[in-house]
């Protein structure tokens, strides 16, 4: 998650990423308005290095980075199988199984950008953060 002071608003970091760092900028979700503070969940890829060096640069530019370092966790005993999480999920982790309309989770696939958790009508979604 980057979080980006007022006056760095204006400034194009996906496009700096990738053309100073060869680092692609996948964006889940922003929240970005002029004269306001912003933040924005991103995937990046790139050369580990890269990716390193680009996390210094964001930081020397007073933005904040928080990687996503917990897990989402799912109650099965509280999920009601509604699959509202499934049409938020932007790496399909949430899914549906086709034959008995079970919730499936697949934990190698969550980005952990929590878009799941407020949607989710029984609460049963949470994180370990």
């Amino acid at each position: 998650m980057l979080t980006f002071p007022k006056r760095s608003i204006q400034m194009p970091i996906t496009y700096r990423l990738a053309k100073d760092f060869n680092v692609a900028a996948n964006i889940i979700r922003a929240q970005v308005a002029p004269n306001q503070m912003g933040t924005m969940v991103v995937e990046l890829a790139g050369d580990i290095d890269e990716l390193d060096a680009s996390i210094e640069w964001m930081r020397s530019q007073n933005i904040t980075v928080s990687l996503a370092s917990g897990e989402i966790l799912i109650d099965e005993d509280s999920c009601v199988h509604c699959g509202l999480c499934t049409g938020i999920c932007p790496t399909e982790a949430l899914t549906l199984e086709p034959s008995s309309f079970k919730l499936t989770f697949t934990r190698s696939r969550c980005i952990v950008c929590e878009q799941c958790i407020p949607t989710c009508p029984v609460q049963a979604i949470s994180t370990n953060l």
